[in-house]
C-alpha cells in the first residue's frame, strides 16, 4: 500500500516506538521504511496511507 515507495522489512533490533500506535519497534516486528528513512509498523503506514499521503513525522516534504 505504501504509495510513497516504502520498503518492507523485519525489524533486526528494537527501535523506540511507532509515531502512529505509539507502541514500541520490537526486533522481529513487519515494518516500513520510507523514503524520509522513517519507519513505522507496517500496518500503521498502511493504514495511515489510506486517509494521509505523506509521511506522519515530516507532512511537508
Amino acid at each position: 500500500m505504501c504509495d510513497l515507495v516504502c520498503e518492507a522489512d523485519i525489524l533486526s533490533k528494537d527501535s523506540g516506538e511507532c509515531a502512529i500506535c505509539l507502541e514500541e519497534l520490537e526486533q522481529g516486528d513487519t515494518i516500513a521504511r520510507l523514503p524520509c528513512l522513517c519507519i513505522y509498523h507496517k500496518g500503521c503506514i498502511d493504514e495511515w496511507f489510506e486517509v494521509n499521503r505523506s509521511c506522519p513525522e515530516h507532512p511537508a516534504d
